[in-house]
């Protein structure tokens, strides 16, 4: 599959990062609902905030036809449930650490899935990558590698969102789709788990009382996480695997703000010696994207 490089392409994982970021912190609004009741009403309301976006944009037929070719080709319904699957794993895990002071874990996952999808784009999908990239994917290198001599181990929610997100982009890829149906069908598939978890894990309950969160709140949530979604899914696409991969060094980025500045998580001297590397390979990434953006027909 080819892909361009474009300054929509590059706004539009900007974009997604900053409202990722914003969406560990919304979570925090959200008490007291759990990490699971959370996830399971994000994708309730986000359903539904997806498919006004796709009518809003006159997407509708793109949707029909993956719709139908999920009915009559096994080989596409596989995949669709797979990526479903794994987003859901993503979607809880992120609403779930902001909860259990775990949200710096994983934005580490996030610093490391750049790293991941560059790899997987130059080994993968035979993408080249210039001096500047292999510069950046350096220094975040180096940050990592201090972590891991330092803790000996990388935890569980880190290695969750750094090897199970390239899988996943890797899946929406062989489905060959329009992003934002992609990410309407994977949402369709998971509210019945949704609804099973609403039904079961009593948070009906909990917002009966709960005006405020159950008609603004929680419908906000989906309309936040909608948009941030199809942002991100449709710079997945229109933009290089690795490119795409170095500007994700963003959203990590801010969640390590969010955590710190909004959850109150605490920030350890020696983690300067994991981030600062990372933090040059983001102004890396910068410097290349900017040159793509200047020099772009």
């Amino acid at each position: 599959m080819s892909t361009q490089v474009s300054g929509r392409g590059i706004a539009l994982s900007v974009g997604a990062s900053a409202l990722f970021a914003l969406l560990s912190a919304y979570t925090l609004w959200l008490a007291p609902l759990g990490g699971l009741d959370v996830f399971a009403w994000r994708v309730i309301w986000t359903a539904p905030a997806t498919l006004a976006l796709i009518v809003q944009r006159g997407r509708l037929a793109p949707m029909r036809a993956l719709l139908g070719r999920m009915f009559s080709d096994a080989r596409t319904a596989f995949v669709l449930l797979r990526s479903a699957a794994l987003l859901g794993v993503q979607m809880w895990l992120f609403q779930w650490a902001p909860l259990h002071g775990r949200m710096l874990e994983v934005s580490l996952g996030y610093f490391l899935l750049p790293l991941v999808m560059v790899l997987v784009g130059r080994f993968y999908y035979r993408e080249r990558l210039d001096a500047l990239q292999w510069l950046a994917v350096a220094c975040a290198a180096t940050g990592v590698a201090h972590e891991l001599a330092v803790t000996h181990a990388l935890a569980w929610p880190t290695l969750l969102v750094a090897l199970g997100y390239p899988l996943y982009f890797v899946l929406r890829r062989q489905i060959e789709a329009d992003s934002l149906s992609t990410f309407v069908l994977e949402m369709l598939l998971l509210v019945p788990v949704a609804a099973f978890e609403v039904w079961k894990g009593g948070s009906l309950d909990l917002l009966a009382p709960r005006p405020l969160l159950a008609y603004v709140l929680l419908p906000g949530l989906g309309l936040l996480s909608a948009v941030a979604q199809a942002f991100y899914l449709k710079a997945a696409r229109v933009l290089p695997l690795g490119l795409f991969g170095m500007l994700s060094y963003l959203e990590p980025v801010l969640l390590v703000v969010v955590s710190v500045g909004v959850i109150g998580e605490r920030f350890e001297a020696r983690q300067f010696a994991t981030y600062g590397p990372i933090w040059i390979a983001v102004l890396l990434t910068a410097l290349h994207s900017a040159r793509l953006w200047l020099s772009r027909p």
